[in-house]
């Protein structure tokens, strides 16, 4: 299940908050490759620094997890952390299994606050099924504000589960765009620890006092190319928490002008059968108005989704006027399925729409 290789540290190549990137050398092989450390996980490899490698998803070519992954610097091992409060345990059995102090458990200083919590008080939350969707919803809810609103990131566990994979979302804190992130079920990292959706919302909303949640799938979407066999349709489910808890579900579609699949050009498969299959509570759901056949498209599918569930999914076109120019001040590089704005603009467009709508919904 795991290709291993031992290598040796040339050089850092680039790093960020909770994850350093090298050129590691495989004597075996004699070849250099990027090989990912996250430093909290594993300690801080230097130059010259023997490591062990998990290579597998590299070695297949994958997009999904397609770097070396330090496992381990066999010959300089961390020190152990300082004892503190905590036991939630995330990548849980895993080599790599991680404990952490969840914002939801006994020890946390927020677990008065929330032990009895069961509400989020009407805050909308914006669900999107891919992690590049993030900061395009985020310049839609900036795109008319004036005040720009507290956003939380929450982030599920159907793809990366460190955040700290995610230059993405270290980039939007470090931006100001948001005021936190929340990792939940098996992911970790966040500001903030939750044991599940339900318990993350719940944090952004009293903990981190946000306005409005940004939800998905960290990096990684997975899908099979088959009807259910794809990460994305817990998009759906974190409709139904929204809902439950009293939130505003609003459901960011997914929408492509460039993809080759036929599946998902125009709104793609995955929002249907997350929206419309798994979805099972009354939701938002803004719908870009684009130009042409695309538009057209988009707009027959939108129709088909909203008939398919009796009406339990409320249309709301959104005009796109400026919302082209509010993604160019993204303080992210904006990128969907290895294509940036300019070749797949109808994606970061829906995002957007999906923020602008949103914004427009707060008082």
């Amino acid at each position: 299940m795991i290709r291993w290789r031992a290598g040796v540290v040339e050089s850092e190549r680039n790093r960020w908050n909770g994850a350093v990137e090298y050129a590691v050398r495989l004597a075996e092989q004699d070849r250099t490759v990027r090989a990912l450390a996250y430093t909290d996980v594993v300690g801080e490899p230097v130059a010259g620094d023997r490591v062990l490698l998990n290579v597998s998803a590299l070695e297949r070519g994958l997009g999904t997890g397609g770097l070396a992954l330090v496992v381990a610097i066999p010959d300089r091992l961390p020190q152990d952390p300082a004892d503190g409060p905590g036991h939630v345990v995330k990548a849980r059995y895993t080599p790599v299994q991680t404990m952490v102090l969840g914002a939801d458990e006994q020890e946390s200083p927020h677990h008065d606050l929330l032990r009895e919590a069961d509400s989020v008080h009407g805050m909308p939350v914006v669900v999107a099924d891919l992690h590049s969707a993030v900061p395009a919803v985020i310049a839609g809810l900036r795109a008319d504000a004036a005040a720009a609103p507290r956003v939380a990131y929450v982030m599920s566990d159907g793809g990366a589960l460190p955040i700290a994979f995610s230059r993405t979302v270290a980039q939007l804190r470090e931006a100001g765009w948001i005021v936190g992130a929340v990792t939940v079920g098996q992911a970790y990292g966040g500001d903030l620890e939750a044991v599940n959706v339900h318990t993350g919302l719940l944090a952004a909303r009293l903990v981190l006092e946000a306005d409005v949640v940004v939800l998905s799938q960290g990096p990684g979407n997975l899908g099979t190319g088959t009807r259910w066999g794809f990460s994305g349709v817990a998009a759906g489910e974190a409709l139904n928490a929204a809902h439950v808890l009293g939130g505003r579900p609003v459901a960011s579609l997914r929408v492509s002008e460039a993809d080759a699949r036929e599946r998902h050009r125009g709104i793609s498969h995955h929002s249907r059968t997350a929206y419309g299959r798994v979805a099972l509570v009354p939701a938002d759901l803004p719908v870009p108005l684009l130009d042409g056949s695309l538009g057209a498209l988009v707009n027959r599918q939108a129709s088909e989704l909203v008939d398919a569930t009796g009406g339990r999914l409320r249309r709301h076109d959104v005009e796109l006027t400026g919302l082209r120019e509010a993604l160019q001040l993204s303080p992210v590089p904006l990128r969907t399925m290895g294509r940036d704005l300019d070749a797949d603009a109808a994606s970061f467009l829906a995002a957007a729409a999906a923020g602008r709508y949103t914004a427009g919904t707060l008082g």
